[in-house]
């Protein structure tokens, strides 16, 4: 994953595809984009809100400013393998992500009240996060992602995920990647990431496929379809915990 840096700032766009506009997309930026330094990888993640899902309410809202936590894996970690505790932030349509990286057993442990931050900034602008909205593990969700870097050496990122999925029982990142669909299997969530405008190639293959931005959240969807929704999500696959 060329995603190793702990700061962000860029825009970022989501799309909705059918099969017929990936594969349009796929061979359209051919020229432009190759795959990633590790083009196909599984990312889990464990979205925190408030007991009464404060924070996603106010994000479906679509206000300028707003925030989340959630801790990430790519794979499925074991209790001493690295992971990465995010606090996302949004305002007027810039992305900025700040994350520290620590073992799975120590981020729970730091989440949960019971272990200190690494005592970095970031470690400390997420302690303050902790203090102000008292968040819990909410849902588990993960994909399954196809990635791509600037074939010049830019910024530009485009990646494909599939295989969208939840689960709200067993909301813990070693107990696996498994869940209930989030989105049909005949859609593919594109996302552009980029720190300014987008190049002239890439806003002409877009078009020319009728490719539209559209607003979407993993975490929303799941709390509008299985919180709203009234459904569980709630997986029984047999899970073992690795040590």
């Amino acid at each position: 994953m060329s995603e190793l840096q702990s700061c962000f700032k860029r825009y970022e766009e989501k799309y909705l595809l059918t099969k017929t506009q990936y594969l349009a997309m796929r061979l359209g930026m051919a020229a432009y984009m190759k795959p990633d330094a590790h083009p196909r990888y599984s990312i889990s993640n464990i979205y925190y809100d408030t007991v009464n899902y404060d924070l996603i309410r106010a994000s479906l809202e679509k206000p300028v400013y707003k925030e989340k936590l959630r801790l990430r894996s790519y794979g499925v970690p074991g209790a001493r393998d690295n992971v990465f505790v995010e606090i996302k932030k949004k305002y007027d349509g810039v992305v900025y992500k700040r994350r520290v990286t620590m073992p799975m057993q120590r981020a729970a442990a730091w989440l949960g009240g019971t272990a200190a931050s690494d005592g970095s900034q970031i470690g400390r602008e997420i302690d303050w996060f902790l203090r102000i909205y008292r968040p819990e593990p909410k849902v588990m969700i993960a994909y399954d992602r196809e990635a791509f870097a600037a074939a010049d050496g830019g910024e530009l990122r485009i990646t494909f995920d599939t295989a969208l999925r939840a689960r709200e029982n067993d909301v813990d990142l070693c107990f696996g990647d498994h869940g209930v669909p989030l989105l049909p299997d005949d859609l593919i969530l594109m996302e552009i990431k980029i720190p300014g405008a987008a190049p002239l190639w890439l806003s002409k293959l877009l078009s020319e496929n009728r490719i539209f931005s559209t607003r979407f959240s993993k975490y929303g969807t799941y709390y509008q379809q299985f919180v709203l929704g009234g459904k569980p999500a709630v997986c029984q696959k047999e899970v073992v915990r690795s040590a």
